[in-house]
């Protein structure tokens, strides 16, 4: 019987089909496993006759043969596999409005309250070690820490399926993907506001800093993802300091008056009557530039009257009424135009919704204007469908955007210098967590030492030693100790002011892992490796 049929166990990684290369680890191991037991095959059958008084023993022999093998076998296929030698990477996969249209990124958005239980559930992937969402109207990115790209890529696209209920297939025709230097260069232009689609604008911003905040105190939230949307911070800050790439920039809710004010047959909002639905941050941008284009009255629709009465404080102008979302549609029968921008995840306005309303006045132009800048869309794509109103949603403001275009160009480019510069930066910081492992076994081999050599100091000198002179033996001892460390620990930290290189310095913390046979212990990674495939195993 081929040995292949009587293995007592599955596929080491847990999908239940053998791979190629698992098969290949098996027969590498089998072709070892049957030359070791021929060259003592006299000597084993003999034993085994002689031993064995009944079958139950044979068949224990048997067992535990296998026993050794399954557990051989795992640890060939582990090694054979590269997981050892494969680095964690950093990964950014998604969709954003440079690669799918808005009907296709609602579907997929991930709502903020939502952020840290999809870190959680992205963490209980197989190859995923930590993780971040930035979900917004115009893009939806997942970051990662995977412990194999080819792997941790893999399971995430599933996820994104599984939780949207959009196929894999259509997710691929959508997404981008990207690695390790890639990825962190797209975050920090993220957050300068070089990728968005009004170049510079500042809410972007805002929205990665909300990533910190929500992912503070969630597990998967860890030291590589969040010192990577840390440093992000940093570099959208700087950018904006040192390019003032911001300055007569756009966002997205005046680019959404703007587009109004150019399909509205006014000069002005004066005559105009605007209705805002949400008064959440970009609801708020809207009223702002509202009243800067000449609304002197706006009716908002919110579920709660605190933050309408908060924007009605610093616009005093401006007479702002608040309006509950149960007389929504009451007031929409009595607005020209209608922002929407709310978290809603089902769709505010319907075709028969609107359909009943009554027509807008003829001297601004008879059409009602729905501007929804949301995703997912307030304002269903079948209302578009009629022909007494005109639906623009996010993807329809590069009319708009194409304005002042030309200047932020030239500090984007200026821009990008500073980003190459955060770049080097961040490398510096993150390659520094590769020598920590040994950093902390190197500080415990040698506290092992100065415990142990204190205590016997310590016992020959007996009972008659004061407080005070253990108490000056510890500190001698501890002293000692770290000045001799503090050499070997510096070659070991990837410091901007040091003129050491990354291999100069894995060389060092190669030479200390020999010289103190700090290797003996399992390596962290493969810990996790381990972890990992044992949780996927019945």
């Amino acid at each position: 019987m081929s040995p292949f049929l009587i293995l007592p166990f599955g596929s080491p990684s847990g999908q239940g089909k053998w791979r190629d290369w698992e098969r290949l680890g098996v027969a590498l191991v089998l072709m070892i496993w049957k030359a070791e037991l021929r060259a003592s095959s006299v000597s084993a059958l003999e034993l085994l006759k002689t031993s064995a008084a009944d079958n139950d023993f044979l068949f224990l022999c048997i067992d535990f043969l296998f026993f050794i093998l399954k557990i051989f076998t795992h640890f060939f296929i582990f090694f054979l596999s590269g997981y050892t030698k494969e680095r964690s990477s950093i990964i950014v996969m998604g969709l954003n409005f440079h690669t799918a249209p808005v009907e296709v990124r609602e579907k997929l958005a991930i709502p903020e309250a939502n952020w840290p239980q999809a870190i959680v559930e992205l963490c209980a992937l197989n190859h995923i070690e930590e993780a971040a969402v930035l979900s917004t109207c115009n893009r939806m990115e997942i970051y990662v820490v995977a412990l194999s790209q080819h792997r941790g890529v893999k399971e995430v696209m599933e996820w994104m399926s599984k939780t949207s209920g959009v196929s894999v297939s259509e997710i691929c025709q959508h997404r981008f993907t990207l690695y390790n230097e890639d990825a962190t260069r797209h975050l920090f232009e993220v957050s300068s506001g070089l990728d968005s689609l009004v170049l510079g604008e500042g809410q972007i911003l805002a929205q990665v800093r909300q990533v910190v905040k929500t992912g503070q105190g969630v597990p998967g939230f860890d030291r590589k993802i969040s010192g990577l949307f840390k440093h992000a911070i940093t570099v959208g800050k700087r950018v904006r300091t040192e390019t003032n790439i911001s300055a007569g920039s756009v966002s997205v809710s005046s680019a959404a008056v703007e587009l109004a004010l150019l399909k509205l047959a006014e000069s002005s909002y004066a005559t105009v009557r605007p209705l805002v639905i949400g008064a959440g941050k970009m609801g708020k941008l809207v009223i702002k530039h509202l009243a800067a284009k000449g609304s002197t009255k706006i009716v908002v629709v919110n579920r709660s009257e605190e933050r309408v009465a908060a924007i009605r404080k610093e616009l005093k102008d401006v007479e702002i009424i608040y309006k509950p979302l149960s007389e929504m549609l009451a007031c929409t029968a009595e607005a020209d135009v209608v922002f929407t921008s709310t978290a809603s995840e089902n769709p505010l306005f319907l075709k028969e919704h609107v359909e009943a309303l009554p027509p807008v006045r003829e001297e601004i132009g008879g059409l009602r204007l729905f501007i929804d800048i949301s995703v997912p869309r307030n304002v269903g794509p079948c209302v578009s469908d009629l022909d007494t109103v005109r639906v623009y949603n996010v993807d329809d403001l590069k009319e708009v955007v194409a304005a002042n275009k030309e200047d932020r160009l030239r500090k984007a480019m200026e821009a990008q210098g500073i980003i190459a510069e955060e770049l080097k930066q961040f490398k510096s910081w993150k390659d520094s967590l590769e020598t920590v492992p040994t950093i902390k076994k190197l500080r415990a081999y040698a506290e092992r030492i100065r415990a142990s050599e204190l205590d016997k100091c310590l016992s020959k000198m007996g009972d008659g030693i004061s407080k005070k002179q253990k108490a000056a033996l510890y500190d001698l001892s501890m002293g000692i100790v770290n000045k001799l460390l503090h050499g070997p620990i510096q070659h070991l930290r990837c410091d901007e002011s040091e003129n050491r290189t990354l291999n100069e310095t894995l060389e060092n913390m190669h030479a200390l892992n020999r010289i103190f046979d700090l290797e003996t212990d399992t390596s962290l990674l493969e810990e996790k490796i381990r972890a990992k495939v044992k949780q996927s195993q019945p």
